[in-house]
């Protein structure tokens, strides 16, 4: 419910509180403006103890309105025995004076909420006929034309209340209507928030399991590949008699356990995402990047475009990972003399987006042409492209052979939980 909705109900409840106190008090002011001067004193004695009644009703439904559940907004036997009551008072008071037809017009506006639906009508219909006698000049009627007159006044209140309450029940539908598309709405957003959630916990268990594919495939590549060497180097030194190629393949060997320990410890290094512990995006694909290209000697630079914002760490910590892998791709495979990497914060972007590209001068490659990934291969294009789907992202890859790659991860923007 919007706040022109709780402040229209507010209007309301005002009215259905404090109107019939209003009416009843214009009543008994022009009753007693008008009064003849000569009424008998039982008359005014009547018409007092009748106002008394009244407004005793009201207190007494003031009280009892607000302790019954919905503030008397429901129809209920309490409801409409004080609608009845009133009722026969107003028309009572009505016979007496035409000016407590004010009094008597109430009914119009809380039949709805006082009598159940199958004596609602008839409700309204007893309401315009007092308030139709007193447009007709008051009751008793002493000739033809004033019944005439209500019998039309009649016709026409009864009319006229039946085409509101008609427009009252169509309001209310809409607003039901509203009330329960805002609630499937809200189901809805509530539904995509746990989904949302279960994803990214799937992408973070999903994220273990490669990230031990890609350490498996790294000591393979790297490790044991080194360790296999160091063993061939040292096989060379117990058959060597000499002991200058002994000490020559010792000297291989002791480089290959340097080498060795180096790719160790940057696999150890990049199983978690440790640079994203103190920095945020663009400052970790920064040192990433900076620290790649002292590495290997290969120029590279890292742009940011857009309004950087804080992204959730699984998303940050899936680029990352896209960054690395493409760049150790480049080193490994490409032969580039230039790498550029950019980040790209859409968040004008219907839904929001966060694009990387990553782009190289290398040797490049058929896309269609790629190997299918084995047990012993490295993580790969394929697993750059399950990172990006597993965040309900997208990776794509532009090659050909002698004009360098270009990747582009796009994923949502889904920003940090506070």
């Amino acid at each position: 419910m919007t706040a022109e909705d709780n402040r229209i109900d507010r209007r309301w409840e005002q009215l259905h509180t404090w109107g019939p106190y209003g009416f009843l008090g214009i009543s008994i002011v022009l009753g007693v403006a008008s009064a003849d001067p000569h009424t008998p004193d039982t008359v005014w004695l009547t018409a007092w103890s009748l106002v008394g009644a009244a407004l005793v009703l009201q207190l007494w439904w003031h009280g009892t309105r607000f302790r019954r559940p919905g503030h008397g907004r429901t129809p209920s036997a309490a409801g409409s025995a004080y609608y009845l009551v009133r009722w026969a008072l107003a028309f009572v008071l009505t016979w007496l004076s035409p000016f407590f037809a004010f009094y008597a017009a109430t009914g119009y506006m809380d039949a709805d909420e006082l009598l159940p639906r199958r004596l609602r009508r008839l409700g309204l219909l007893a309401s315009a006929v007092t308030v139709a006698g007193a447009q007709s000049g008051g009751m008793p009627f002493g000739s033809v034309v004033q019944w005439t007159l209500f019998a039309v006044l009649l016709l026409a209140n009864s009319a006229l209340q039946v085409g509101i309450a008609h427009l009252n029940e169509q309001e209310k539908l809409r607003s039901r209507e509203r009330s329960e598309t805002i609630a499937a709405l809200r189901q809805a957003l509530d539904e995509n928030a746990a989904l949302h959630t279960q994803l990214l916990l799937q992408a973070r268990e999903a994220g273990v399991a490669d990230e031990r594919r890609r350490l498996a495939a790294e000591i393979h590549d790297t490790i044991a590949q080194g360790l296999a060497g160091i063993i061939a180097q040292l096989q060379v030194v117990t058959n060597a008699p000499d002991p200058e190629v002994a000490e020559e393949h010792v000297g291989r060997a002791l480089a290959l356990a340097r080498h060795s320990l180096g790719e160790a410890r940057r696999s150890v290094h990049n199983l978690a995402p440790v640079a994203l512990e103190h920095d945020g995006l663009p400052e970790a694909l920064q040192k990433t990047v900076t620290e790649w290209s002292e590495r290997t000697g290969i120029r590279a630079e890292f742009t940011v475009t857009g309004t950087a914002e804080q992204l959730h760490e699984e998303v940050a910590a899936t680029l990352l990972r896209i960054v690395q892998e493409a760049l150790s791709n480049a080193a490994r495979h490409a032969h580039a003399s230039r790498v550029g990497v950019t980040l790209s914060y859409l968040g004008d972007f219907p839904g929001g987006e966060v694009i990387l590209d990553i782009r190289d001068d290398g040797t490049g490659f058929d896309p269609l042409a790629v190997p299918a990934r084995t047990r012993a291969g490295g993580f790969g294009l394929d697993g750059m492209r399950a990172r990006a789907e597993r965040i309900a992202g997208s990776l794509t890859v532009e090659s050909e052979p002698g004009l360098g790659t270009a990747l582009s991860a796009r994923v949502p923007l889904v920003r940090h939980d506070n």
